[in-house]
């Protein structure tokens, strides 16, 4: 590792009658350093040392520093930051708030029985209209935030079941549902009314949803993925065909234009919406299974990956080029990605625990104990501050990690006199 050496000159300066402060030698201010762009300057140095970095990267990272004001040449500050017109308003807003605590335990913990502990399904989301839905094993349950009612929405056959996968559209209202037998129900969750019913495409598991608008993508173990237009009872309206193996993580990005598809064939592809006969990128370097994705909602163009339990590495990808940024091994099987809303930070799910990174320095900021075996999925509330897990250990715990929404101190999860879950049958 190469040894940087500071020199400290004296300098001695006139004396002035002027009422700016004046110093008489070089001595590092502490108040006006950045320490996270600190630490990741010098990581970066002890990277480019130990393995080469392609044009492509290195291009890709000029141009992210520029962006986010990371191309500065040193790390020590001597004198105070000056203001900016974008950070003025931040330092008025923060000044008298003190630091966010991040609970390291979780706030709450149901029991779930029936959770099927399986890596490959996704069986868990939180809707816009603070609904929770989870599946245990045959049936879906809904349990309402805001008031603490909990419904079970249907509860399906052996012929049918278990149920596969889980994801609400947009409106808090209509509900996707991936069964084993290859089918998928969309449900009215309001007038618990069965909308639609999606088969014939897929005839295994479907193990991955995801709504953009009025599309709903399937992915299912064949290795296919569909659009279905959900607005008109016919075959899909268009197929991705990319993945040799099961589909196991999809996810739309914010502007509904690109689409990331991870597989058991250690593949992510990145679709563009406009195309149906190609994949945009076919992005390499996982070595198992990539469920966990996550766009950034800062950044519309990074993407964050998972990979399972011989990879085990978080990866960043810039899904223009299709270069990767970065790489953390997490030492366990990565299952969830969550990015937050409100700050530079991605909280993942991997092993038995939750860990929160500061992005981009990747300095670890919290790590979140409360379950007992492997994490299988998270979900994040529609104010975007809390986070739930669910886990092979057939918990359901609540993570206040991201602080309180802006609008209201109220929290997301109430505490509610009686245990949620109680009165149905398939929750203990």
């Amino acid at each position: 590792m190469n040894t940087c050496r500071i020199v400290l000159q004296r300098r001695f300066l006139p004396v002035s009658n002027s009422k700016k402060e004046k110093f008489d030698r070089f001595i590092p201010n502490r108040a006006a350093m950045d320490f996270d762009y600190a630490h990741l300057a010098l990581m970066e140095e002890r990277e480019e040392d130990e393995e080469e970095v392609s044009s492509s990267r290195k291009a890709y990272r000029k141009q992210l520093a520029e962006t986010m004001g990371l191309n500065r040449t040193r790390i020590l500050a001597f004198t105070n930051k000056p203001p900016s017109s974008t950070s003025l308003h931040h330092q008025h807003q923060h000044q008298h708030e003190p630091p966010r605590r991040i609970p390291q335990r979780p706030e709450r913990t149901l029991d779930a029985p029936g959770l099927v502990d399986d890596f490959y399904l996704n069986v868990l989301d939180w809707s816009s209209a603070n609904v929770l839905a989870v599946a245990l094993a045959n049936s879906v349950c809904l349990w309402d935030a805001s008031t603490g009612s909990v419904t079970t929405l249907v509860t399906y056959g052996e012929d049918q079941g278990p149920v596969t996968s889980l994801n609400w559209a947009h409106d808090g209202i209509n509900l996707g549902v991936g069964l084993n037998n290859g089918q998928v129900h969309i449900w009215d969750c309001v007038t618990k009314t069965l909308l639609r019913t999606l088969q014939g495409f897929h005839h295994t598991r479907v193990g991955s949803l995801a709504w953009n608008t009025h599309i709903l993508t399937t992915g299912g173990m064949d290795g296919r993925i569909f659009n279905n237009d959900v607005r008109f009872m016919s075959y899909p309206v268009s197929t991705y065909k990319g993945h040799t193996q099961e589909v196991c993580g999809l996810k739309w990005s914010a502007s509904g234009q690109q689409l990331a598809s991870g597989g058991n064939d250690r593949l992510v592809h990145i679709w563009d919406r406009s195309t149906c006969t190609q994949w945009l990128h076919r992005l390499r370097g996982h070595t198992s299974a990539v469920k966990a994705l996550a766009w950034c909602p800062f950044q519309s163009d990074l993407l964050a990956s998972g990979g399972g339990a011989e990879d085990r590495k978080i990866k960043f990808w810039n899904t223009r080029t299709g270069a990767c940024l970065n790489s953390l091994d997490t030492a366990s099987q990565v299952s969830s990605l969550l990015w937050s809303n409100n700050q530079r930070e991605l909280l993942c799910s991997h092993g038995s625990q939750l860990t929160l990174w500061k992005y981009p320095s990747m300095v670890k900021m919290a790590e979140l104990s409360g379950h007992t075996s492997r994490v299988l999925s998270m979900a994040q509330s529609p104010d975007g501050c809390t986070v739930v897990s669910a886990a092979g250990d057939e918990n359901l715990c609540f993570w206040n990690v991201f602080g309180l929404p802006h609008t209201t101190a109220k929290k997301t999860v109430p505490k509610a006199a009686h245990e949620p879950f109680s009165h149905v049958p398939r929750i203990r």
